[in-house]
């Protein structure tokens, strides 16, 4: 299991939840003494504080005695159950339903959304619930002077509950929604800036490889000819011939690995130094494509005319590829990639005769893990990934993408546009 399998099961930092602990206990300490000594109140004072302390005792035992900086999905869910029954109980004591800090009852289930399990949110949502409809029938009465002037309908009484469970319903549907979202997009990113690593160090490879040719070229062209120097005068000499062609086949074995780790170092290093306009950029990518796909890549440059050169950005090359081979891979047989540019904008449409986008997704084209519920796509379809990856890093680079099925033909259809002034910023 991996480091990043492992924290999911792990929900809270101990500490931040300790600190939000304290200020609900030291808060609800506060209220009940100020309502008995300063406004003279009349209600269970003794009890309430007893069950503050219990609230106190159990921060102090995550504190003192569990001794992980990170609380499991277990351990949260048994604390803030005691939460949730240790606010019932102190709203049991003094009125109920009718006491206005009912509201708080629902704080611990709507905290939690975001960061436990559904199975989870469920159990507390259930268990806040019922709690909420015990103190709508049972309780002590409002603290006295209250309780002899404060009187209610039946109607009001259970609008209060009521509102409540829609409230708490409500909030955790959105909580735990975004919170899923949010947490897939931050593994979407976090994937995706481990590529663009992995592609920076491959171009930084690419890059170390033809210098240390170029290097390496002149002291081991020395060390080639001193060896047949070497081999001549030693030819009678079986032992140390043996050892100096050794040495030679080495030297030559040298060569030819540096040779394949350039990949001819005078074109590569080139194609890295040098600034590179969108149509070098088009001619790259669908050139290795090309090498390795059996399906054929029409290109238009007919209305293009835009020269303007810009820095090779590695996001961009990796956000063009991913669109073009998504359209190599779900293209039945034809690619086209048309260029187009005026005075102001330059643009990339990449179009392919497969079966396009599916409807059901197609609104949310550009988020990750997409999912389709058309039966003959499932098969097919991705999940989304590539696509977020891609539309992010080229949106990075000032482009606007827009992921569209082709009106008039089948198929997909990515328009990539940029406006000429920001191809100068790249």
């Amino acid at each position: 299991m991996t480091f990043f399998q492992k924290t999911k099961f792990y929900s809270f930092n101990k500490f931040t939840y300790i600190n939000l602990r304290w200020i609900g206990i030291i808060g609800q300490f506060i209220t009940v003494n100020i309502v008995y000594f300063i406004l003279n109140f009349e209600f269970e004072f003794i009890k309430s504080n007893l069950i503050i302390l219990l609230g106190s005792l159990s921060n102090l035992y995550l504190i003192y005695i569990y001794k992980k900086t990170q609380l499991t999905e277990k351990v949260s869910l048994i604390f803030l159950i005691i939460d949730i029954a240790q606010l019932g109980s102190l709203i049991y004591l003094t009125g109920g339903i009718t006491n206005p800090f009912i509201l708080f009852i629902i704080i611990p289930s709507v905290f939690s959304s975001s960061f436990l399990t559904l199975q989870t949110n469920l159990i507390l949502m259930f268990i806040t619930i019922s709690i909420i409809i015990f103190l709508t029938f049972f309780s002590k009465d409002l603290p006295f002077p209250l309780s002899k002037h404060f009187h209610v309908s039946e109607y009001y009484l259970y609008a209060i509950p009521t509102s409540l469970i829609i409230a708490l319903i409500f909030l955790n549907y959105f909580a735990i929604m975004f919170g899923t979202e949010s947490r897939l997009r931050k593994e979407a990113l976090d994937k995706m800036e481990k590529i663009m690593a992995q592609e920076h160090e491959l171009v930084s490879l690419g890059g170390q490889a033809a210098a240390a040719a170029h290097s390496l070229s002149t002291p081991l062209s020395t060390i080639k000819i001193i060896t047949h120097e070497l081999l001549s005068q030693f030819r009678d000499q079986k032992e140390i011939f043996k050892d100096i062609e050794l040495l030679s086949s080495q030297v030559e074995r040298c060569n030819q690995i540096l040779k394949r780790l350039s990949l001819n170092p005078a074109i590569e290093d080139d194609f890295i130094d040098r600034d590179i306009n969108l149509k070098e950029y088009i001619q790259e990518i669908t050139k290795s494509f090309e090498e390795i796909s059996k399906k054929k890549f029409i290109i238009n440059y007919e209305k293009f005319t835009n020269e303007i050169f810009f820095k090779k950005s590695v996001e961009i090359v990796y956000g063009l590829r991913n669109f073009i081979g998504n359209a190599n891979k779900f293209a039945k047989n034809n690619i086209e990639i048309i260029l187009l540019s005026n005075k102001d904008y330059s643009e990339v449409i990449i179009k392919d005769d497969g079966e396009g986008f599916p409807k059901d997704v197609l609104t949310k084209i550009g988020e990750p893990y997409l999912k389709t519920y058309q039966s003959t796509n499932k098969l097919k379809s991705g999940l989304g990934l590539g696509i977020f990856i891609g539309k992010t890093l080229l949106e990075k680079n000032f482009a606007k993408v827009i992921c569209n099925n082709s009106k008039n033909e089948k198929g997909a259809e990515i328009k990539i546009t940029w406006k000429n002034k920001d191809l100068l910023n790249i």
